[in-house]
């Protein structure tokens, strides 16, 4: 799967939100300054074209929809994230957010409750 830029993750995320949209009701979800009408039609065709988003015609225009799951991509993102930046250890990611993010150690041990239970 091909990694997104910003302004296409940006794109499917709406697109994940809204599940169909035409570019106009994407542009209506942006926040501002809304990018021109041309540069998120550009855009979603790129989509089309990396194999992340169809269409379908409804009467003159395009009707989009997302054929990549959000859960897909981003479990891909994060794993990209992980060897990029930690040599492919999540328990090294972890240590790194304790250490940078002032992450609590009950937060930790609530995560791990929450990922013991969907294990069962």
């Amino acid at each position: 799967m091909k990694q997104l830029t910003k302004a296409e993750e940006e794109i499917m995320q709406t697109l994940w939100q809204l599940k169909r949209a035409n570019v106009k009701a994407i542009i209506e979800e942006l926040p501002e300054p809304k990018p021109a009408y041309n540069t998120v039609s550009t855009i979603v065709r790129i989509l089309e074209s990396k194999g992340f988003v169809d269409y379908e015609k409804q009467g003159k225009s395009h009707l989009y929809f997302p054929i990549v799951e959000k859960e897909a991509y981003s479990n891909q993102s994060i794993n990209k994230l992980v060897d990029n930046y930690f040599q492919g250890s999540f328990k090294s990611m972890v240590s790194f957010f304790v250490q940078k993010n002032d992450i609590d150690v009950k937060d930790i041990e609530v995560l791990l409750d929450e990922i013991n239970k969907e294990k069962s």
